[in-house]
């Protein structure tokens, strides 16, 4: 949080000078202007009680409104009008067959030919269609084996659905044909063109029903899924049989009053039968998968408590809306099941999207950081979406967002002519926070697949993320600024105090930030780079704003200023090549072979794995020392992977065990004392006593 906070100062200050640079080259104005500041907005608790006070206002007029009634449009009249109408309905059979003769007259005997065959058509398709399924089938048994066994059940069940409304389908494109090339527009056939739409969208429902509950595509449907869809499809039989009805009565012009009395008795009957499908709360519940989710847990949970005082409260409102309660019917019966099932639609594409990306995890390398990365991006921005999406979705469809957004708009802080208020303040924290996750998403994604495909070294693509986090994180907190509705001109204020700030007392912070910037975009010391620090190497891990982090391999870690790397010599290891040579001293005794220490020497060198096969060992013989033969063992090695003094450790290891086998001796320094008198060398004792000489 605190490198997050430095960078966010760094970028904030450079646009702060840069306005008031800008600002400075601006022509004044004659009049000076006024001083923004920085206050508690006045009389806030008035404006608190005044902007509650016009949201209660504006709820008891929806409520009003909810609350009105809409006149049925029938009364005992028409009951009586439907009565006699029924009546004399079997008076009127010789009537209608006059009417039928008298159509067949004006279609020919062409035209009575053409619907008999189309309707007999019609008739073959309600119950040709298992053989119609049967030839698709046959037909598909040549290409069986290039579908996936996994696909086929739904590959199938496509094609079922498909062909239950293709037959339908056909028949309204022949009727659209036809249309179009006669001019006989009678009522029935007028009708008849909206009975064929109906039925096509009626095979389709029941045909997608069929296939998603009685074929077991699905574990949660092996259990109920008959029971669930015959009544569906009852429902949706008679839901269709009352559109018929309405359609027929409507096409021959029956009065609006029977019309308002079809309405109502459909509705109230289709409302009753669906009611009974609610009714099978375990069937229903038991469609809901297990998801590993406490939130989702909950909500389920809390579903199954209250289902019958739900269905019974649904229930309730569709009879509202049919007796003329339409708005406060239609409302909250939207509201209710729309928030129902978008909140279990978002926990299943949430929990689709994590099975997605746990999958894409085993995939991924596991020691590989850059995929991790990846996942730990993924995840995070996909809870920070979902949360969004989540709240936004239950707060909007349950109507409490615009009273929320209301209440929380009032200002609460002036700064300059600008209020802001707390909403505003969370607009821009979740869009900064918006940026901030998919800047992430875009640097981890760029260094697991963009970089390596493209041979950009780790040090480059850590300046180029550098450069994307900065810039998502600048143009994140201007959309924010702009959200709010700051006044930039207040901010030039800060841009000097800023300034001012840097040149008494924040010298070395700034020189800490621009050196910051000089090491990420100069290329000469990068992150993944091995440095010696303190007479320790160490790896640089990260560079932030004002320092650079240094982890040796004892697991120390370093936090050095930016200004220290850049005015004091840095000893990079990796900075052209991660390859280095070192030199290992070995000594032996005088009677052994220089040729045979030296192929001793250079094979265990080509038997350490640590050691690198790009450049040869060499061994040199470096010279007589007082007790032995000096040889130095020069090799390479990769500073990235290993460290010197255990590559130094495994070679003396093998080196001391091939020269024991070898028989050669490693000798130790040795001096040789000699004690003998003075006279031994003619000169005359000292102070009487016998000379000791080395």
């Amino acid at each position: 949080m605190k490198n997050n906070f430095a960078r966010c100062l760094l970028v904030f200050s450079l646009l702060l000078l840069g306005g008031a640079a800008l600002a400075a080259e601006a022509p004044k104005p004659n009049a000076e202007p006024e001083s923004p500041t920085i206050a508690v907005a006045e009389n806030m608790g008035e404006a608190i009680i005044k902007e509650a006070g016009q949201v209660k206002e504006e709820l008891q007029q929806q409520v009003l409104t909810l609350a009105r009634w809409t006149p049925l449009g029938w009364d005992f009249k028409t009951i009586d009008y439907l009565y006699t109408w029924l009546l004399s309905l079997p008076m009127r059979v010789p009537e209608f067959m006059q009417q039928v003769a008298a159509h067949g007259r004006v279609l020919g005997i062409a035209g009575s030919l053409m619907m008999a065959i189309f309707l007999a058509t019609a008739g073959y398709s309600l119950f040709g269609r298992s053989r119609v399924m049967r030839r698709i089938e046959a037909a598909l048994q040549p290409v069986r084996s290039r579908i996936p066994d996994p696909l086929y059940p739904f590959f199938m069940a496509a094609l079922r659905v498909v062909t239950a409304a293709a037959i339908p389908l056909l028949l309204l494109a022949a009727y659209s044909a036809i249309n179009a090339m006669i001019t006989y527009k009678a009522v029935w056939f007028a009708l008849t063109g909206d009975l064929l739409l109906l039925w096509s969208l009626a095979a389709l429902a029941i045909c997608l029903l069929r296939e998603l509950l009685t074929r077991e595509l699905f574990a949660v449907t092996a259990a109920y899924g008959s029971r669930v869809f015959q009544i569906a499809r009852l429902v949706l039989l008679y839901a269709a049989g009352g559109f018929v009805l309405y359609w027929a009565a409507e096409a021959f012009r029956f009065p609006k009053d029977v019309l308002a009395f079809l309405r109502f008795g459909i509705s109230v009957s289709v409302a009753c039968v669906f009611l009974l499908l609610m009714l099978n709360k375990r069937a229903l519940l038991s469609f809901l998968p297990p998801l590993p989710y406490r939130s989702y847990q909950n909500y389920v949970r809390a579903l199954n408590r209250y289902y019958y005082p739900l269905i019974g409260v649904s229930f309730a409102l569709a009879l509202l809306w049919c007796f003329g309660f339409r708005e406060i019917g239609r409302l909250l019966l939207v509201k209710i099941w729309s928030t129902a099932g978008a909140l279990i639609l978002l926990s299943l594409v949430y929990h689709a999207l994590r099975i997605w990306l746990h999958r894409l995890a085993e995939r991924l390398s596991t020691g590989d950081d850059s995929a991790q990365l990846l996942i730990r991006s993924v995840r995070s921005f996909l809870v920070y979406a979902t949360a969004v999406t989540a709240a936004s979705l239950l707060l909007n469809m349950v109507g409490l967002l615009a009273p929320i957004e209301r209440v929380l708009s009032f200002p609460v802080v002036a700064v300059g002519k600008t209020g802001i208020s707390i909403w505003v303040v969370l607009k821009a924290l979740l869009i900064i926070f918006f940026f901030i996750y998919a800047s992430r998403l875009l640097q981890a994604y760029l260094d697991y697949k963009i970089y390596p495909a493209f041979g950009v070294e780790q040090g480059t693509g850590y300046a180029i993320n550098t450069l994307i986090r900065l810039a998502f994180l600048g143009v994140g907190s201007l959309i924010a600024l702009d959200s709010v509705g700051v006044d930039f001109g207040f901010l030039l204020v800060f841009a000097g105090a800023i300034g001012v700030g840097i040149g008494l007392g924040l010298q070395g912070m700034a020189a800490n930030l621009i050196s910051g910037l000089i090491i990420i975009f100069g290329g000469k010391v990068r992150r993944g780079d091995w440095i010696k620090i303190e007479d320790e190497i160490g790896l640089i891990t990260d560079i932030n704003a004002l320092s650079t982090r240094v982890r040796t391999r004892g697991s120390v870690e370093y936090l050095v200023p930016n200004s220290s790397l850049v005015s004091n010599t840095i000893v990079n290891y990796t900075l052209s090549s991660p390859l280095v040579w070192a030199a290992l001293p070995v000594g032996v005794s005088y009677g052994s072979d220089p040729r045979q220490v030296e192929r001793i020497l250079l094979a265990a060198a080509d038997q350490e794995p640590m050691v690198s096969r790009q450049e040869k060992p060499r061994v040199l013989f470096i010279g007589f020392g007082e007790s032995s033969l000096d040889f130095s063992l020069t090799f390479c090695m990769d500073m990235r992977a290993y460290a010197e003094r255990v590559v130094k450790s495994n070679l003396y290891f093998a080196i001391f065990d091939e020269l024991k086998k070898a028989g050669i001796e490693i000798p130790f320094p040795q001096r040789d004392i000699h004690v003998h008198s003075v006279e031994e060398k003619g000169g005359p004792p000292t102070n009487g006593q016998k000379g000791i000489a080395y």
